[in-house]
């Protein structure tokens, strides 16, 4: 029986054996199948003996030696995949929350600036003279330094590719031009035509206009609100608000896509999720074996190898939260693009205690802006903001644990067989 013991082939062997054993049999066609479905049979046979094995009628030293090769490389292959996810996760959360949701704050005020500094000077250089004795108004000026000021703040705050920073960059200049043929229109306010004529070249550059609401010309054109539908957007935006427009789309877009489970992402918890429940069950049936062959009543290295699993459903609830807040995120990004016009930021500027008219149907930027910050940063657990990093490495600690213990054990028990036993 020793001799005959000692001729089985080697585990190592079988899957040729088997592939050998069944290329000899029937057509081509048919080998191929059934040396596929038999090493697939061997395969599954094998994953089920490592993943989930049974200690039922097995000697000790064989038990422990799969358990060896299982639990450490379940262990990396769960911390492993689920660090990956996290860290994701947790980065897109940041990204939003740090670059592209300011970015797209700044730029929905610099649109919001500008078309309120347009309507300023239509009031201020219009038929009633008013710029003969004041100039443009106070707000007209601190409108266009906003508007500035937001454009240079998108510029620096990383959320932009290089071709959107130089078109920022462009839009900056247009700003300046438009600019300057107020300020020509507000040189030539005793002279209407030229008045005019300026007034209306400066609007043209800054946003698509409507045809004059009477016929004889006294009222001038005003800017056209548009959508996202219907807005000109990429080569063809030509006026300052479509440009602008334009960019906030484009991360309106990139927070829409951070905030939206990737396949990778669900790929990823998928197996880290299957591979933690085979990590903890294999744990806890490793510890009843040792308990029940070798009276060891409690494995200290095992147990300190299940400490960081307790850590999981903790990062597992965060990564939940900082998605959601992502999604909120997102919502806010639709009120920004599509919401915000110069008459609400009007009216929270000169009622600001008032919800009625047009604040009814939107929010301004600042309550906007407000709700963001508050989403993305209720969106997380702040004493996990470094805890990615270190997803990893707990991974691998608890492998060396498990291995390590499971060495000795094995080591042991080969050499001294206690009282017991099964050797």
């Amino acid at each position: 029986m020793a001799r005959e013991e000692s001729r089985r082939p080697a585990p190592h062997g079988r899957l040729r054996g088997v592939a050998q054993t069944v290329a000899r049999l029937g057509r081509p066609a048919v080998h191929l199948a059934s040396a596929t479905a038999a090493v697939a049979a061997e395969l599954a046979r094998r994953v089920r003996r490592y993943a989930w094995p049974s200690a039922a009628g097995r000697r000790n030293s064989a038990y422990l030696r799969d358990r060896l090769v299982a639990l450490p490389l379940l262990a990396v292959v769960a911390f492993g995949a689920f660090g990956w996810a996290y860290a994701g996760v947790r980065g897109d959360l940041a990204h939003v929350r740090d670059r592209l949701a300011p970015a797209l704050v700044d730029l929905a005020d610099a649109k919001a600036s500008l078309l309120i500094a347009q309507t300023e000077a239509d009031r201020n250089l219009g038929d009633d003279g008013a710029a003969e004795l004041s100039g443009l108004s106070e707000r007209y000026r601190i409108r266009v330094a906003r508007a500035t000021q937001s454009l240079n703040q998108a510029l620096r705050g990383g959320a932009l590719t290089r071709g959107e920073e130089q078109e920022l960059r462009v839009v900056s200049a247009l700003v300046v031009d438009y600019t300057a043929w107020v300020a020509r229109a507000q040189g030539h306010a005793t002279d209407s035509v030229l008045r005019d004529a300026e007034l209306t070249y400066a609007r043209t550059m800054l946003c698509p206009t409507s045809p004059p609401k009477d016929r004889t010309g006294r009222k001038p054109p005003t800017c056209v609100a548009q959508s996202s539908d219907t807005a000109t957007t990429g080569s063809a935006a030509t006026t300052i608000v479509d440009r602008v427009a334009d960019l906030e789309q484009r991360v309106r877009n990139r927070i829409a896509a951070r905030a939206a489970w990737g396949s990778g992402v669900i790929t990823a918890a998928a197996v880290s999720g299957a591979a933690f429940l085979l990590l903890a069950a294999g744990l806890l049936r490793t510890t009843v074996f040792l308990r029940r062959r070798f009276r060891i009543r409690l494995s200290v290295p095992l147990a300190a190898a299940a400490v960081p699993l307790f850590a999981v459903p903790l990062l597992v609830w965060d990564a939940w939260r900082a998605h959601g807040a992502q999604d909120e995120a997102v919502t806010v990004a639709d009120a920004l693009v599509e919401g915000v016009t110069a008459d609400t930021e009007i009216g929270a500027e000169e009622r600001p205690f008032d919800r009625t008219g047009p604040r009814e149907r939107s929010k301004p930027i600042a309550e906007l802006a407000s709700q963001v910050d508050g989403e993305l940063a209720e969106g997380r657990i702040a004493v996990l903001d470094e805890a990615a990093p270190f997803v990893l490495p707990a991974g691998l600690a608890t492998a060396a644990l498990a291995g390590g213990a499971l060495h000795a054990y094995r080591r042991e028990y080969l050499v001294v067989v206690r009282p017991g036993a099964v050797s």
